[in-house]
């Protein structure tokens, strides 16, 4: 199942709107708060999909029944460029335990790369809803390879996954390396244009430069 959040008016598409803008992007502040509110989002479009048992809540005048999160996810996220997406995912569910993977991409002379995990830290998945969320999908392959880490600490019982911008190149590839069911994606816009050195078109530029820093 693949849901386009950008589909429609709402705020999102104002969030998104900024953190494309070049003019907007020279405040790494407000690019990292849109990023988190951009996870919020998100994350509460996810919560409808979830699953939720009754609960009695005593009030001061009586006895309310309200339907309540039967099992918080396990929330993941992709070093560096997805920390302030993550984040805002983890203030709405705020009682999520939390995985985090760094991959790392080797360049080669003819303009490929391969990729290898650098740094994995995550609970176990066995039976559990995982999100795991990126700012970008490019090639697709940083998402697939952090999956499949993830998939070494179990079986989910649903992965969700969650970014703000796709390449349509990036969502085929995904879709064609993983499983049709037990998974959903969740993207704010898919662009389709993938240049050959891996740049989303019209895309944001390097999301992680945008948010801590430029990296040497």
């Amino acid at each position: 199942m693949i849901h386009i959040l950008s589909n429609g008016h709402s705020i999102l598409n104002q969030f998104i709107a900024e953190i494309r803008d070049s003019e907007v992007q020279r405040d790494s502040l407000r690019f990292r708060n849109n990023l988190e509110r951009l996870g919020f989002l998100f994350a509460y479009e996810i919560s409808k999909e979830m699953n939720y048992n009754d609960r009695e809540v005593a009030t001061e005048l009586g006895i309310a029944n309200v339907p309540v999160l039967s099992e918080y996810p396990v929330l993941a996220t992709i070093l560096r460029a997805g920390l302030p997406f993550h984040q805002g995912f983890l203030r709405l569910f705020d009682r999520a335990e939390n995985a985090f993977i760094r991959p790392f991409r080797k360049p080669h002379k003819d303009h490929t790369f391969s990729m290898n995990i650098e740094y994995a830290s995550g609970p176990g998945i066995d039976g559990r809803v995982l999100i795991i969320s990126d700012v970008m999908i490019a090639t697709g392959k940083s998402m697939l390879y952090s999956i499949k880490e993830m998939l070494t600490r179990g079986k989910p019982s649903h992965i969700h996954v969650a970014s703000i911008l796709s390449s349509a190149e990036g969502l085929d590839y995904l879709k064609k390396n993983l499983p049709d069911n037990g998974i959903s994606y969740w993207l704010g816009v898919i662009d389709e244009e993938l240049t050959a050195q891996a740049f989303i078109v019209p895309g944001l530029g390097d999301a992680g430069d945008l948010a801590f820093g430029k990296k040497f």
